[in-house]
């Protein structure tokens, strides 16, 4: 039951830590309609709390192969 624990825990933990990532480095959503430019520009905290759920889930996980 531990193993599986472990490894649900650090392969949850790539997953986030890599949607985080990729959810920073995308470009924002942007239109050019001849002289007109819209740019929607947000905040990244959800890409930071994916990123620092994905770390404690990773040491979450290697920290069951401790016991």
């Amino acid at each position: 039951m531990n193993n599986v624990l472990k490894f649900v825990l650090l392969i949850i933990g790539i997953g986030l830590i890599g949607y985080g990532l990729y959810d920073i480095l995308t470009p924002e959503f942007s239109i050019d309609a001849g002289p007109l430019q819209v740019e929607a520009h947000g905040d990244n905290t959800q890409s930071y709390a994916m990123i620092a759920f994905g770390v404690l889930a990773l040491v979450g996980g290697l920290a069951f192969g401790k016991r």
